[in-house]
């Protein structure tokens, strides 16, 4: 008789490791988020998976995740690249905030809230970005079979769009979401004849032995 794991396809949805805010570039992965994307490598090759699809967001945080935890697992794989992966412009919804006082994350709240409450449709919009995640799982799910598990390398926002679908939540459920995702975490789907489901969110047991300095959110 096959076991739940050996029958059903997985998708694995992994944050990237701790980008660089204090730096020039925020998009390159800072010494804790090698070290993060190393152990989520070794999370990787422990649990034994038969891989199927390995797909990366085109950002470079996400791409050098992909590369320094398939590396640490021993996989040898390129990870397919597709841009639906890529986190939302928080530079650019930053920018377009009312200017009120505020925390940076409270700044990234507002922003977002009224981003996910726009109605229009088109590159940029919040429609936009949350149909081309979902278009991006589906591609997924397609190249997906029995039994094989799908490793996605990309961020919180894409894992908190996904997520918040799956749950049928409102904005306030993306928003609560998305604060929240590790770097370095893995989220874990089943895709069957009834669809897709969350099993798992952010787990990231892997990283806790490493101490307080291995969990970020940025």
């Amino acid at each position: 008789m096959c076991s739940y794991a050996e029958a059903m396809p997985i998708i694995y949805l992994m944050r990237h490791g701790k980008a660089s805010p204090e730096a020039d570039d925020y998009d390159e992965l800072s010494g804790t988020g090698y070290e993060q994307s190393r152990l989520l490598g070794a999370e990787l090759e422990r649990r034994g998976l038969r891989v199927g699809p390995v797909v990366s967001g085109s950002l470079r945080r996400q791409q050098q995740t992909a590369r320094a935890a398939l590396a640490e697992a021993g996989m040898d794989v390129e990870p397919t690249v597709d841009p639906r992966w890529d986190e939302y412009d928080h530079l650019r919804l930053l920018a377009q905030d009312s200017g009120e006082p505020g925390t940076l994350q409270e700044r990234l709240d507002r922003s977002l809230s009224a981003w996910t409450s726009e109605e229009e449709t088109g590159p940029g919009t919040w429609n936009h970005f949350r149909d081309g995640v979902m278009a991006a799982l589906s591609d997924v799910n397609a190249r997906l079979e029995k039994g094989r598990t799908a490793l996605v390398f990309t961020s919180a926002g894409v894992i908190a769009t996904v997520c918040s679908m799956l749950l049928d939540t409102s904005p306030a459920g993306f928003l609560a979401l998305n604060r929240i995702v590790v770097n370095g975490s893995v989220t874990k789907l089943l895709h069957g004849r009834s669809g897709t489901q969350l099993l798992t969110f952010n787990d990231h047991a892997h990283l806790e032995h490493g101490g307080p300095a291995l969990m970020t959110y940025r």
